[in-house]
């Protein structure tokens, strides 16, 4: 199983969860070390977001606040908020899925990574999965309206 077919079966018990479907996995020295999803509702916490999540168990399990050696996948393009916690982490690579025209902010809305204030700029591969992606998250979004 790829590291993102691991971030969709994360997305997946989100989506169980009756949390927005986005799923993360941190990969390090070729295994998975950190696994999330998204837990804002369940948390009720805004900050829950799958990154954020698997950032913070990441760290934990590698005891250090700098993942340079880290690779992150997950289902949707990193919010802003997401995009600054994965510069303050140092990550490598990120591999995203689904792109988010309207709260995304890699390849659209602020570009954070190609800020000149930007700490960190990890590599970007965008678009992975992303019919897979898309599709769960279209489907959550047309069952709740």
């Amino acid at each position: 199983m790829t590291y993102m077919q691991q971030a969709i079966e994360q997305a997946l018990l989100a989506q169980k969860n009756n949390e927005v479907p986005i799923g993360a996995v941190i990969v390090h020295q070729g295994q998975v070390i950190a696994r999330s999803h998204n837990l804002v509702e369940t948390q009720k916490n805004p900050l829950a977001h799958a990154e954020i999540l698997v950032i913070q168990e990441a760290c934990a399990i590698l005891n250090t606040t700098r993942l340079v050696n880290c690779d992150l996948y997950v289902t949707l393009e990193p919010c802003t908020m997401c995009a600054g916690a994965i510069a303050h982490s140092r990550l490598r690579r990120v591999y995203f899925g689904a792109f988010d025209p309207k709260g995304g902010a890699v390849d659209h809305g602020v570009r954070f990574f190609s800020q000149p204030t930007c700490l960190h700029h990890p590599e970007i591969y965008g678009g992975m999965a992303e019919h897979d992606c898309q599709r769960l998250l279209k489907a959550f979004f047309i069952d709740k309206r």
